[in-house]
């Protein structure tokens, strides 16, 4: 498994590519503002086929870019959970709350995503974690395999996401980090925000975490 990783955009987001090696095909995770590009470029450079466009949850740092990766890879199948899809649909509430000046347009995802749900890339078998509380269709995908996890906002190298939001809720956060520290410690974790870390190093870490998880 290649994963290739790029930052930018108004939040300082990560977006992450993760390619199956023996097929050449690969998936973009999440699409910040004026980040995708790099990632798209190398896809083409070095002839993998893009298969989808993977998101956490629907925040606008976390689809922006979402048109051009349609523009140049049409046939990429974006996917969201059903609870955010609403707000990726009318990015303009979100521009608009922040005070930014991006033209994000519509998000339409046609395939869903589902706690549970298997999907593939290649030979990896990646499966879908519900993990609400950020926001409520926020998701993380677990490649077993791999020993990797690839989380969104939800634990986000030494802290965790942000619950002031409209439609957050603390205690959904709550119950998906305690949910989400039973994988194994070894997990590599690929937040939404910051540099890769694991899930035995939160756990010795992050203080946020380690309140979560008083008394489990």
């Amino acid at each position: 498994m290649i994963v290739l990783m790029h930052t930018g955009g108004v939040a300082m987001t990560n977006c992450y590519l993760v390619v199956d090696e023996g097929s050449g095909e690969a998936v973009l995770f999440d699409a910040p503002d004026h980040t995708v590009r790099p990632l798209l470029n190398e896809v083409e450079r070095r002839r993998w086929k893009l298969k989808g466009l993977w998101l956490t949850h629907g925040h606008f740092d976390h689809f922006a870019d979402h048109a051009e990766v349609r523009k140049r890879f049409p046939e990429a199948e974006v996917r969201i959970h059903p609870l955010d899809e609403a707000k990726a649909r009318q990015p303009e509430m979100q521009t608009r709350l922040f005070g930014l000046p991006l033209e994000i347009p519509p998000l339409e995802a046609p395939e869903p995503l589902e706690d549970g749900q298997k999907l593939r890339i290649g030979n990896l078998e990646v499966t879908v974690i519900h993990t609400p509380g950020h926001s409520p269709g926020h998701v993380g995908f677990y490649i077993e395999s791999e020993a990797t996890f690839i989380g969104g906002d939800l634990i986000i190298g030494g802290s965790v996401g942000r619950t002031d939001l409209p439609d957050s809720d603390h205690s959904d956060l709550e119950r998906s980090i305690r949910s989400v520290m039973k994988l194994p410690g070894a997990t590599r974790l690929l937040g939404g925000h910051g540099g890769e870390t694991t899930l035995g190093g939160e756990r010795r870490q992050n203080y946020f975490v380690q309140e979560v998880l008083k008394g489990c």
